[in-house]
């Protein structure tokens, strides 16, 4: 084999070893005890969720002793946060909910997470609450808050009345009363307060927290999380365990290449510019077929924006709004109507992008300052078109008897008195009759015309000059 071969060879057999070291490093379990760290930042959505229940299982298998969910988050999605709590409560191992740095929050959806935790921790000046639902199907508000000194249910039931659209409230506010007073009471919490933070969206600071017993303790570090919930005995999926976390190293858990791809696409900015992107990139590949790129390019963001708006919390009246705007602007491309069409598609598109996503989310609403640039750009388009609209109806005729008197040309070849020759007039080959002789590359002036037989005449002007 010659030299060449054995490099060749060498290099595969590197690769191969190399891969197999660092998948068998990766999934081989650690040898000493260790927390593993999962960090909840920003609003709660299917990214979110993967991201958390996928390193509930990859730090179960690696050996972790317990997990310490880092929360700082307004809240987000009702599904999104079913899915985290099912994962921490069908955990092997303790997780440990942590509202942390200084000024975290784990507000709405957050606050149910960290009351599904075994351990319930908070950093100094952190808080906690309001977790009112919201109504996802926007067709009609919440019930306000009731008074605390009555039995809720049957407050909720003289509230309800007949509106099917309150029953439906009533129903969603029950259902998520139901479910944080059952984490509470599974962790010995204040269910009260926690029916509280969902029906009047009370909120509280750590301090309060803890002397309330809604979180256990305060911690400043992890370093402190770990040490005070040493010697503890939670409930976990396989019964109870007593944590023994003291001085045990932290092991950082980061987002895998999938979860940051679902929460870059998912986010709500993002999804309407991909969307945008490939409907606008359709259209111009229709508009010029066969150049590829702009179709190549605007289907796979259509389909990028039309998978991440199946995640998120659509209100498909925005969306058809939106889709009118576009159509009203391509029709006054094809159907001038001195901006009536167009100014109409501006206006169903910004209303449509604000609609978009149903408000009243946390952290789910498109950025006003893109929806704004975006419209203004629209409107600029629109104000191009009809300045060439205008422009065209006030320009001279490019065609006809009158334009065509206007020319002048150069002759292609002599011609006789009364005869006829060849010019160019216009770029064009033209068959001319002149009364006088002229010769060959002479300026000549349509003065006349007879079907497809132009008549001219000098035009004064000396070869090579332009008129």
């Amino acid at each position: 084999m010659s030299r060449k071969g054995w490099i060749v060879w060498g290099a595969i057999l590197g690769a191969a070893l190399a891969l197999a070291w660092t998948r068998t490093a990766k999934e081989a379990p650690a040898a000493d005890s260790f927390v593993a760290r999962i960090e909840l930042n920003g609003p709660i959505g299917p990214a979110a969720a993967e991201y958390v229940n996928t390193t509930i299982q990859r730090a179960t298998n690696d050996g972790a002793k317990a997990i310490v969910l880092q929360m700082d988050t307004p809240g987000g999605l009702l599904e999104s946060m079913h899915d985290i709590i099912n994962g921490i409560l069908a955990a092997k191992i303790p997780v440990l909910g942590y509202v942390a740095p200084g000024g975290a929050r784990a507000a709405s959806a957050g606050t149910y997470i960290l009351y599904a935790c075994p351990i319930a921790a908070m950093a100094p000046a952190t808080h906690l609450g309001a977790a009112t639902p919201v109504d996802l199907g926007g067709s009609s508000p919440m019930p306000p808050p009731l008074n605390n000194n009555a039995p809720s249910a049957s407050k909720s039931s003289d509230k309800a009345g007949n509106n099917a659209g309150d029953a439906e409230s009533h129903k969603m506010l029950n259902d998520a009363i139901a479910d944080i007073r059952a984490l509470a009471q599974m962790h010995g919490r204040n269910a009260a307060w926690a029916e509280q933070a969902v029906r009047g969206a009370a909120t509280l600071t750590a301090n309060e927290a803890v002397a309330q017993h809604v979180a256990d303790f305060i911690a400043p570090d992890t370093d402190a999380l770990l040490a005070q919930a040493d010697g503890r005995a939670v409930r976990v999926d396989g019964g109870i365990v007593t944590l023994a976390l003291r001085g045990l190293p932290v092991r950082d858990y980061l987002p895998n290449w999938r979860a940051r791809f679902l929460g870059i696409i998912t986010h709500p900015t993002i999804a309407y510019i991909l969307l945008l992107a490939g409907i606008y990139g359709l259209i111009l590949e229709a508009f010029h077929p066969g150049s590829f790129y702009p179709g190549v390019t605007g289907g796979i963001c259509l389909l990028i924006g039309l998978y991440a708006l199946q995640l998120l919390p659509v209100n498909y009246a925005g969306l058809a709004l939106m889709a009118l705007g576009v159509a009203l602007l391509l029709a006054e491309v094809f159907i001038p109507t001195a901006g009536v069409l167009g100014i109409g598609g501006v206006i169903a598109f910004v209303l449509g992008s604000i609609m978009l996503f149903r408000s009243g989310v946390p952290g789910y609403a498109v950025n006003l300052g893109v929806i704004a640039g975006i419209a203004c750009c629209a409107m600029a388009i629109l104000a191009m078109l009809l300045r060439l609209v205008m422009r065209a109806r006030r320009a001279r005729a490019f065609n006809g008897e009158a334009q065509m008197l206007q020319n002048t040309g150069e002759l292609l070849q002599a011609v006789a008195a009364g005869g006829e020759s060849w010019a160019r007039i216009g770029g064009e080959r033209w068959r001319v009759h002149s009364d006088v002789p002229l010769p060959a590359g002479a300026r000549v002036r349509v003065i006349g015309r007879q079907g497809l037989l132009l008549q001219v005449a000098a035009s004064g002007l000396g070869k090579g000059e332009s008129s």
